[in-house]
């Protein structure tokens, strides 16, 4: 891929927590990136198995690894804004622990961005399960992403969320345990100003867990309850207001995104 070796820097943070089983195969698909010029930027967030003797093995193989170790968990927040601020690159992407890119996701997202003038983009994803399995099931990307309509869901999957930090300057989340992701979202579009960009090519693969927020309809509701009420300071009302175009949103348009497919 040479005509991109001299292109932006991209650092992808990751926060791990007992991801023995999965993060060998998540670091190895950002070696496998076509996309040569990125940095991958692992935290540790005090997991108690074998995840950091797992990271351990990589760490001498390739110099653009970063590693840092919670001493407790602190939970994906904290981890993730740890990793932002060590960040060096000019985009900043996501990858959670146990999700894994397509060997062209970075090339793909970098040239769109560059050629659309982009600070905030994502695509379609694929689903797989525990052991990797393909789903058959794809998660379409809007193509257009403006505030009001991500305030009501987050239709942007954080494995394939990037936005331009030399633009947008270095967007944090507030430190709640759970949804935080939907918060910066809502944050770097804010500071925007511009739609998000969906990538309608699916450049990742998302492992669906069985104890997922998204497995739990009532942790669902709860925990989007506190992005309104404590992320976003919301009155009651208002907050209880919005978990309801929440629901209409997510149950009517949403869903409708998650589409079968036979491609991977």
């Amino acid at each position: 891929m040479k005509s991109l070796e001299l292109a932006p820097l991209v650092s992808i943070i990751t926060p791990v927590y007992n991801a023995e089983g999965f993060i060998s195969e998540t670091i190895l698909s950002v070696l496998n990136q076509s996309y040569t010029n990125w940095e991958l930027i692992l935290i540790n967030d005090g997991s108690t198995d074998g995840s950091s003797e797992v990271i351990q093995t990589f760490l001498n193989k390739t110099y653009n690894i970063i590693f840092f170790q919670n001493s407790t968990n602190l939970g994906a927040a904290v981890s993730r804004n740890k990793g932002i601020e060590a960040a060096q690159g000019h985009f900043i992407a996501f990858l959670d622990a146990d999700d894994v890119w397509k060997p062209y996701k970075l090339e793909v997202q970098i040239k769109f961005m560059l050629s659309h003038n982009c600070d905030v983009s994502f695509s379609s994803y694929d689903l797989i399960n525990e052991n990797g399995v393909f789903l058959g099931k794809r998660v379409k990307a809007l193509k257009n992403l403006g505030y009001t309509k991500l305030l009501k869901s987050n239709y942007i999957g954080n494995l394939t969320g990037m936005y331009n930090a030399s633009v947008l300057g270095k967007i944090t989340s507030p430190p709640l345990r759970k949804r935080q992701d939907w918060l910066l979202w809502l944050s770097a579009l804010k500071q925007s100003g511009k739609p998000a960009m969906g990538i309608e090519e699916s450049l990742a693969f998302y492992r669906v867990r069985k104890d997922s927020i998204s497995s739990n309809k009532i942790n669902l509701l709860k925990y989007n309850y506190w992005v309104y009420k404590k992320g976003l300071g919301f009155s009651y009302i208002q907050s209880i207001w919005l978990l309801l175009l929440f629901l209409k949103e997510h149950i009517f348009v949403k869903s409708k995104l998650v589409v079968t497919t036979k491609e991977t």
